[in-house]
């Protein structure tokens, strides 16, 4: 029996569509594989099919593309498992448990258990440096020394709208990042050595406060853990047109600081000229927005 005219087509013109989108695939130009990109998203993770093959063709340019493709479709069970924890989660979240599930929505295969268990040597490696007993100053100097010399820990002030510094597990990689990323790194080693230690979200900047019964300074990690005080950024809210009040110098949440994490690489994405991440960053402020 013959196979009917219009079916033969049909499969004739997907081969041909399959083939014409490879073709394009090995095109070096930007802006050609976002185009195709595009095209390719749009059809959905059946294109993984007949894409995967090609990850060990020979030529370099369609294998990282096609790796590209897959990995993108790979992540979207990645997407929902955060979504779902940013809309079931009340404001005291995990904040460790947050970031690694974002780092997974953008890295593939990632080892959060790793990453956990290199943070934990940290601070093992530093709770022999600190006396609890100390004063703040005593304390967070021994932090700074450990982080910021020792590991080499430091602000990413060359490429300040990197996106990779908004990823805990780049910016333990790396050794750089945000102003939020490093904070948060700070406070989940903080949280380790039971230090009081808390997040403060300044309008373009974050900053962590140590506070106990005697002593409050402020803690600038993106300056390699400068010492602050209250008054210093109270002067800083002045001098940046913001009214200085105590509501700015106060502790936020964890989801808070996710939040804030978020929104600066939505921000990012948003001034790239690829900006196909964007969308998926926006979810995630809508979610922890809520």
């Amino acid at each position: 029996m013959r196979e009917p005219a219009s079916s033969k087509s049909s499969s004739a013109l997907h081969e041909k569509q399959c083939k014409a989108l490879l073709q394009l695939l090995a095109d070096d130009d930007p802006w050609v594989f976002q185009e195709v990109r595009r095209k390719l998203f749009a059809l959905g993770d059946s294109v993984t099919t007949w894409l995967r093959p090609h990850l060990l063709s020979d030529d370099p340019v369609l294998r990282r593309h096609a790796r590209e493709i897959i990995s993108y479709f790979g992540r979207q069970e990645k997407d929902t498992a955060f979504l779902t924890f940013c809309v079931t989660q009340g404001e005291d979240f995990d904040l460790e448990q947050a970031l690694w599930l974002l780092a997974a929505t953008c890295f593939d295969g990632i080892n959060a258990s790793g990453y956990r268990a290199l943070l934990d040597s940290y601070a093992s490696d530093l709770r022999e440096q600190i006396n609890p007993a100390a004063p703040a100053e005593d304390i967070l100097a021994a932090c700074n020394h450990f982080l910021f010399d020792r590991l080499g820990f430091r602000g990413n002030e060359e490429h300040q709208h990197d996106p990779e510094s908004a990823y805990l597990n780049r910016v333990i990689d790396r050794r750089t990042g945000s102003p939020v990323s490093l904070c948060s790194l700070y406070l989940l080693i903080a949280k380790r050595l039971r230090l009081p230690v808390t997040g403060i979200s300044l309008p373009g900047h974050f900053l962590l406060r140590f506070q106990n019964a005697r002593e409050e300074i402020y803690v600038d990690a993106f300056h390699r853990g400068k010492l602050l005080t209250k008054i210093d950024c109270l002067r800083y809210l002045a001098q940046t047109q913001h009214a200085p009040h105590e509501g700015q110098v106060a502790p936020v949440s964890p989801r808070r600081i996710v939040l804030r994490l978020c929104a600066a690489l939505h921000q990012i994405y948003t001034q790239r000229p690829d900006s196909v991440e964007a969308p998926r960053v926006q979810r995630y402020v809508i979610a922890l927005a809520k």
